[in-house]
């Protein structure tokens, strides 16, 4: 059996920030039943990145904010993005995703890795997340990492009975 060429890479090449909504899409309507609410909310937080990343271009310094995708055998199969938080100090892990092709290799763990060693790099003292409780496998992720519960709350923005979790972890 031939292994799996894996490969973390920025997310910077045309398309990239696309297959990132389009694959929320996709995923999160077939698996979970999320409609166009969802949908707009990766889009809000994608564009607000590609914005960003723009205006950042033109300062000079180190960099505060960072996206990858994950490639299995040259083919997207996740992503990670890391931004600013609410102050200086903290960062946030947003869309964290693993394709079905890509589930059962690390994935997830490598790329939530890669964004924990980017906001280390880049000054941050605390990392926040926010998920929903049925995304099981990226909460045990998160947990080995040393993420904290802070806090949950139910709502009903992409359907019906969801719970909002609230993660916290330091990074010093």
């Amino acid at each position: 059996m031939q292994m799996s060429e894996v490969v973390i890479r920025p997310a910077d090449r045309p398309g990239d920030l696309g297959w990132v909504l389009q694959v929320h899409g996709e995923l999160y309507a077939a698996e979970y039943g999320w409609g166009s609410s969802f949908e707009a909310l990766v889009a809000r937080i994608v564009a607000d990145y590609a914005e960003q990343q723009e205006a950042d271009r033109a300062q000079p310094g180190p960099a505060r904010e960072a996206a990858w995708i994950a490639e299995v055998d040259g083919d997207r199969a996740g992503c990670i993005f890391c931004v600013r938080g609410p102050d200086e100090a903290t960062a946030k892990l947003r869309l964290l995703l693993v394709t079905p092709a890509g589930r059962g290799q690390g994935l997830g763990g490598r790329l939530v890795d890669t964004c924990l060693d980017f906001a280390r790099d880049a000054g941050y003292k605390r990392m926040v997340l926010w998920t929903n409780d049925p995304l099981v496998a990226a909460r045990r992720i998160y947990l080995t990492r040393g993420f904290a519960l802070t806090g949950s709350e139910p709502h009903d923005m992409f359907g019906d009975g969801l719970i909002s979790q609230f993660y916290e972890l330091d990074l010093s």
